[in-house]
């Protein structure tokens, strides 16, 4: 059942990857204005005449986020229409384009009349809402045909907490590192953890506070999750969805902090700062579908009330 949907939605979820990855490998190779001022087009040409490095990274960015755009579109009304009695199904398919239009957009203003580097550490965090959606609307898929299981699922008070709380500060986090990126950040402070290899290694100006500023904010994220990992290892034991997805997260976060260390050790590698962008989408990947699981606390509730009112009038 909905074979040739799973494996549609499978790609178009790496595809969505693949804009994310491109472009952060827009902004570290300053190929953003490969194409000169002009969009959709390069340099006002269908077929550009002079080919450059940063135009070819700027015009496979283009053509793989319109690859994305159709393939989003065409999983959101496959979805609508074949599993759109999910209560979820809807909004995703809904969200998930209208997100990836506006990074788009955002994308096209920044081309052809300039923004800010505070407006422009915004394009990364709406790719990842429109990454996040079409991920979610991947499992749903699967659930769909209960490859697995996660209605009978309830979430604690306490943990449900922890869960918006992260995800919520993961995107703060996600933020300040588009930050470092788009204000010429990343090598503000050359040593780690600490700003100069000299006494503590405060920061003395804006950009050694901005670089600083998201090493503080993504230690702190690394020991949130290390905290809520252990007490999902402790109460959720028998709930792999969440004892194994917060292993995972700490498994990812530990990452995002290593590759964050060598991207500054190997002086911006090129590849450790895309697996460091890559990494902190999977993340965010993971914690969405935490907080999908949350939403359908009310729901699994009833459910297992009535579940429990008919064992017992059977008894």
């Amino acid at each position: 059942m909905h074979r040739k949907l799973k494996g549609f939605a499978v790609c178009t979820t790496i595809v969505m990857l693949f804009v994310l990855i491109g472009g952060a490998l827009v902004t570290k190779t300053d190929s953003g204005d490969g194409c000169g001022d002009s969009w959709p087009l390069c340099h006002g040409e269908l077929i550009p005449s002079e080919i450059t490095f940063e135009l070819v990274v700027e015009l496979s960015h283009r053509l793989v986020s319109g690859l994305a755009a159709i393939m989003v579109l065409v999983l959101a009304v496959w979805a609508w229409r074949s599993i759109g009695h999910l209560r979820e199904t809807k909004f995703l398919s809904i969200v998930s384009f209208i997100f990836l239009i506006l990074q788009a957009l955002i994308g096209a203003a920044a081309v052809m009349w300039g923004q800010s580097s505070f407006v422009l550490a915004l394009h990364f965090g709406i790719s990842l809402i429109s990454f996040a959606t079409v991920f979610l609307l991947t499992l749903l898929i699967f659930e769909a045909d209960k490859k697995f299981d996660a209605t009978k699922l309830i979430i604690d008070k306490k943990m449900s907490f922890h869960i918006i709380g992260i995800i919520t500060y993961c995107y703060m986090v996600v933020y300040t590192g588009a930050l470092v990126r788009h204000t010429n950040a990343s090598l503000a402070c050359p040593s780690w953890p600490f700003c100069t290899k000299n006494g503590l290694g405060f920061p003395t100006q804006m950009h050694e506070w901005i670089q600083m500023g998201h090493r503080a904010a993504a230690g702190l994220l690394f020991l949130w999750i290390v905290y809520v990992t252990v007490l999902a290892m402790k109460k959720y034991k028998h709930q792999p969805v969440i004892h194994y997805g917060w292993i995972v997260c700490l498994v990812l976060v530990s990452l995002q902090v290593s590759t964050g260390a060598i991207i500054v050790f190997t002086k911006l590698n090129l590849v450790v700062s895309l697996l460091h962008a890559l990494i902190i989408s999977c993340l965010f990947g993971v914690l969405s579908y935490f907080v999908m699981l949350v939403t359908r606390n009310k729901l699994n509730r009833q459910n297992a009330t009535d579940q429990s009112n008919k064992s017992s009038i059977q008894a």
